[in-house]
C-alpha cells in the first residue's frame, strides 16, 4: 500500500515542524502495518498558486501530483493558522481541485479508490474545523474518507506552547494517530478488493 503524506507546514526544511512530529507518529504505525510511506514537505517545493495540475515553467506541483496519483492513501498534515488550515494546505487543495475533471481509463475520477486521512497541529483550537474543510474538499473530487481518520493536537483556546515544546495530552494524539493508520489502511485494502465501479 502506497501512502503519500503532504506536510503543509509553512516552514521550509531544515526548520523543525510540529506538524511533521505528529505526522511521524502516524507514519510509524503505517509502516508497521506494511505501508510504503513517502512524506513531502510542500514548502520545500515551488508549488505555484493556481487551480490547474500544471501551471507551467518552474511549477513544483506536477512532481508532487505524480506521487499523489501513484498512492493509495493521502495524509494531509497541516498546522492551524488563525483557526483554519495553513495557506500551504489551501494551496495544495486548490491544486488538487485541478483533478476535478480528470478520469482514469475506466472513466472514473482519478481519485476514486484513494483514501484520505488527516493530521492537524496548532497552539490554539480549530483542528476539527480544519479537518472538516479539507475532508469536504477531498470528498468533492473523489477521495474516500475513512471513519476516525484524523488525529490532532492543540493546547485548547488561546495561544500556548507548540507541539514540540509541550507534553500536554500528546498520548491521546499519538494513540489516535495509530487508529488513523489502521482505519485508512483497512478502507484502502477494502477498496483494493472491491473498487468503486465506473458509472453505469
Amino acid at each position: 500500500m502506497k501512502v503519500l503524506v503532504l506536510n503543509c507546514t509553512l516552514k521550509p526544511s531544515p526548520q523543525a515542524s510540529n506538524t511533521e512530529a505528529l505526522a511521524l507518529e502516524v507514519i510509524k504505525e503505517l509502516e508497521r502495518l506494511g505501508a510504503d510511506v513517502k512524506m513531502i514537505r510542500v514548502a520545500d517545493h515551488n508549488v505555484i498558486t493556481g487551480s490547474k495540475s500544471d501551471m507551467g515553467v518552474g511549477d513544483g506541483w506536477p512532481a508532487i501530483l505524480e506521487d499523489l496519483l501513484a498512492s493509495d492513501i493521502l495524509i494531509m498534515a497541516t498546522p492551524t493558522r488563525m483557526g483554519t488550515l495553513s495557506s500551504m494546505a489551501m494551496r495544495v487543495m486548490e491544486r488538487i481541485n485541478g483533478l476535478y475533471s480528470a478520469r482514469d481509463k475506466e472513466g472514473r475520477p482519478v481519485t476514486y479508490n484513494k483514501v484520505a486521512g488527516f493530521v492537524v497541529t496548532g497552539e490554539e483550537d480549530g483542528a476539527r474545523h480544519v479537518v472538516a474543510e479539507i475532508a469536504h474538499g477531498l470528498m468533492d473530487v473523489g477521495f474516500t474518507i475513512a471513519p476516525q481518520s484524523y488525529t490532532y493536537w492543540n493546547n485548547g483556546p488561546g495561544p500556548g506552547k507548540a507541539y514540540l515544546k509541550s507534553d500536554f495530552r500528546k498520548d491521546w494524539s499519538i494513540e489516535t494517530g495509530k487508529l488513523v493508520a489502521a482505519n485508512v489502511m483497512a478502507v484502502a485494502n477494502a477498496l483494493k478488493k472491491t473498487p468503486i465501479p465506473p458509472a453505469a
